[in-house]
């Protein structure tokens, strides 16, 4: 009896040391070279929709605090750092509210940045943009949130045609990109921002359903954000779910399944 206690405890410790060992091995992996991030919101479509699933490329910009869970990195500014380039699409924790956000990198220390009618502007230049159609979508509540989608040709009823302007936009880096418009909103005029040397200034593709660096920290929104506070770049969409959930398979994306982010 007393030899099949041993063996049953032996099994359980057993079992216990697997499954610590599985959890160190995840956390050095999801800390050192790629974090799973699920895409909440609709602000970077239609680079990025709802419901996508992407791995974070945390080797692409060094380490920081922010680069393990719950910032426990015992490091000061960036380990290992190399500088983001203008359109990556990067991963970044809010430097107030502590959330992860995704948008695509626009402003460099030392630059510039202005939106003038809803065109934006980089050190006192447009940058050039280009019609690309339109970009179109049910109406109807997306993600696990239920958010519904905002259209140019509102009002739209549930199930029907959400439609919005699409636009190809080329940055000074030759970098090009889809953006979206839904019409005039608040951060289609903005002041001047004049970004802060070791700061970055980002912006959502979808332009008018989007907080980030246009909208100041104290109102909700992103504001500068500090090097330290990036945590990788996105590169590659792995999996892609329109459905409230991922085990709704009838609502899997397979076109959008290892898919580049450009």
């Amino acid at each position: 009896m007393a030899t099949t206690d041993k063996k049953a405890e032996g099994g359980i410790v057993e079992t216990i040391k697997t499954v610590v060992y599985a959890l160190l091995i995840a956390g050095v992996f999801r800390t050192l070279f790629f974090q799973p991030f699920w895409i909440p919101s609709g602000s970077m479509k239609d680079t990025l929709l709802v419901g996508d699933f992407l791995f974070v490329n945390k080797m692409a910009y060094g380490y920081s605090q922010y680069s393990c869970p719950f910032s426990l990195c015992p490091i000061k500014g960036r380990l290992f750092g190399s500088e983001p380039e203008r359109g990556d699409v990067v991963v970044f924790r809010h430097p107030v509210n502590g959330s992860d956000f995704i948008k695509r990198l626009i402003g460099l220390p030392g630059d510039t940045i202005q939106m003038v009618n809803g065109v934006l502007h980089i050190n006192g230049e447009a940058v050039k943009l280009e019609a690309d159609g339109t970009f179109a979508e049910p109406f109807a509540k997306q993600g696990p949130v239920g958010y519904y989608p905002r259209c140019s040709n509102s009002p739209v009823g549930e199930g029907g045609t959400c439609e919005k302007e699409k636009w190809i936009e080329t940055l000074p880096n030759g970098v090009r990109h889809s953006i979206l418009n839904v019409g005039n909103g608040f951060g289609d005029n903005t002041k001047v921002f004049a970004v802060p040397e070791g700061q970055y200034f980002f912006m959502g593709d979808n332009r008018d359903n989007s907080e980030d660096s246009r909208y100041a920290q104290v109102s909700g929104g992103v504001g500068f954000v500090p090097a330290e506070y990036l945590i990788g770049r996105a590169d590659r969409v792995m999996f892609s779910s329109a459905g409230r959930s991922l085990f709704f398979f009838w609502t899997w994306r397979p076109d959008r399944f290892f898919k580049a982010v450009e």
